[in-house]
């Protein structure tokens, strides 16, 4: 089955088109879909689509961009352009790229069909004439970026540990297995790290491929090997290089940061700092070089961004880290006790202002005092016996906005507003549970109200004794339950009045009173007048 890539700014194109075809007919599948240029060309790489749609004008790589960068990339799929222009120039320049395809919106489903039918036989032909040796090259050429990313995965989470001392035999497992032309020298991991204000987010994507396109042409020319991958707004930057070459890779590194600055200036709302881990000489180091590049990063806290940052030691204070933590425990514990947030929202504040106040925390410490904040929260909450949902999505929400902050203030408001969310849904949830049972009795007495319901019945019937149900009634509702009941009757009563011909001694046992007398005397008490004078004054 052929696999087909949509991409569109617009989520409801892709989704038109999703729905507009009958892919199955066509034997061919949506294998995912994509919002701007950036994210399409990782999926291209990812899930190595078949056919691929795409909008001219988008975020990030517009669409013929993006074509130039599908075609670096050693993928070889059909490309069908869809525009809302019809402008000439773009079908030129699309020709150029080989791309036959030119779709003008709004998109009709016969011409859509025969281009996809078309497209398929192409696909099938091209396949068909290709050899064995042929596919097998080219699923190499494919899988190479897969393993070198791969190899930087499991290098950070500690998967490949290298049993041997033998620089030069190491580094020779590491190119086998992963595609890689490294070579005994110096490695160092450098990190964009682009920032920016909230609502702000596209101009990441547009920013993202040209600080790529800076560290390609900055630092290869000085390396006998480089990757670059990204993680949601950073991209890290693998450096091999010769041991004398410490310096030009500085400067060269510092003429990146002036670049980069250049490029994002238009941009007022995005900030990018460049942050450096340490160099080292043996590839067996190589997880620690990334821990110091994101401690760099984690730096910007205290530097602010626009700045390279680099030779950021790792330390702890583990005496002054304890002694707050120990503190927030205790306060934390107490406020939960009582779901009191607004004291948690003060305790949250009241550390924000103790790092700021000069507690000399390193950056990297800092994000993880307020990990350790959240994991306080859910500590006391559980010893509390009280259910947070989704604790283990909490954490890692966190840790995901966490990320996003370029400042004390922002990482503290984004700590607080996730445990308030948090907590405010417990509180909630807590009191919706508390006036469930008066919900319940509610809605039976509205449903009931022409029998002769009684306290005892109703108390019951919700799972409490009548002297507490009766006083939880009133607290929740202002009245107590003879009142409530009462109201309910006469105003089902006035309505049978204004709008039937029945007796009054008719509408008094329909709703629930037995004796006459009693009605009316009930009636008049509630209204000021008699079933009578009400029915006049109303028909």
């Amino acid at each position: 089955m052929e696999k087909v890539l949509i991409v569109d700014d617009e989520p409801k194109v892709c989704q038109l088109i999703c729905e507009l075809i009958d892919w199955k007919a066509f034997d061919m599948e949506i294998a995912g879909t994509a919002h701007d240029g950036f994210n399409a060309l990782n999926l291209v790489i990812e899930l190595e689509p078949d056919i691929i749609i795409t909008d001219i004008r988008m975020p990030g790589y517009d669409g013929l961009e993006l074509i130039n960068r599908i075609k670096e990339s050693g993928s070889d799929a059909e490309i069908i352009i869809i525009s809302g222009y019809s402008h000439f120039e773009y079908a030129q320049r699309a020709i150029k790229y080989g791309i036959e395809e030119y779709l003008l919106k709004p998109i009709k489903k016969d011409e859509l069909e025969r281009t996809l039918l078309k497209l398929h036989d192409k696909i099938k032909l091209k396949k068909e004439k290709l050899s064995r040796e042929e596919q097998i090259n080219l699923r190499l050429q494919k899988d190479m970026k897969k393993l070198r990313s791969s190899f930087i995965t499991e290098i950070r989470s500690g998967e490949i540990t290298f049993e041997s001392d033998d620089e030069e035999a190491n580094i020779e497992y590491i190119n086998e297995n992963y595609h890689f032309d490294l070579k005994p020298g110096s490695f160092q991991v450098a990190a964009v790290k682009i920032d920016c204000d909230e609502g702000y987010e596209r101009s990441i994507n547009i920013l993202m491929p040209k600080c790529i396109e800076v560290l390609e042409t900055r630092m290869k020319p000085l390396c006998y090997d480089m990757e670059i991958f990204t993680e949601d707004r950073t991209i890290y930057c693998l450096l091999n290089f010769d041991r004398k070459s410490s310096k030009p890779i500085r400067k060269s590194l510092k003429s990146a940061l002036d670049e980069l600055l250049i490029q994002s200036a238009p941009f007022e709302c995005v900030h990018i700092t460049l942050c450096v881990g340490s160099v080292i000489n043996d590839i067996k180091d190589l997880r620690d070089c990334f821990k110091t590049t994101d401690f760099a990063v984690k730096e910007r806290l205290l530097t602010g961004t626009g700045k390279l940052i680099e030779d950021v030691p790792y330390r702890e204070n583990p005496v002054l880290m304890n002694s707050l933590l120990s503190q927030i425990n205790k306060s934390m514990s107490s406020a939960l006790e009582i779901l009191d947030a607004d004291a948690v929202s003060d305790i949250i504040d009241s550390v924000k202002l103790k790092i700021i106040s000069g507690q000399t925390f390193t950056g990297n410490e800092i994000f993880q005092l307020a990990e350790q904040i959240v994991n306080i929260y859910l500590m006391s909450m559980r010893n509390n016996n009280i259910d947070v949902p989704g604790n283990d999505q909490l954490i890692n929400d966190f840790k995901s906005y966490a990320d996003r902050c370029a400042t004390i203030h922002e990482l503290f408001g984004t700590l607080n507003r996730t445990i308030s969310a948090s907590l405010q849904a417990i509180i909630e949830k807590k009191r919706q549970d508390d006036t469930r049972p008066i919900r319940l009795a509610k809605n039976y007495i509205q449903q009931n109200y022409m029998n002769p319901v009684t306290l005892e019945e109703v108390s019951e019937l919700v799972g409490f004794n009548s002297s507490y149900f009766s006083t939880l009634f009133k607290k929740e509702t202002g009245i107590n339950f003879v009142q409530y009941l009462s109201e309910i009757r006469m105003e089902k009563a006035k309505e049978l009045l204004k709008e039937t011909n029945l007796s009054v001694a008719a509408i008094c046992e329909k709703v629930g009173y037995s004796d006459l007398k009693h009605f009316t005397k009930s009636f008049k008490k509630a209204t000021g007048i008699k079933p009578n004078e009400y029915r006049k004054l109303y028909s």
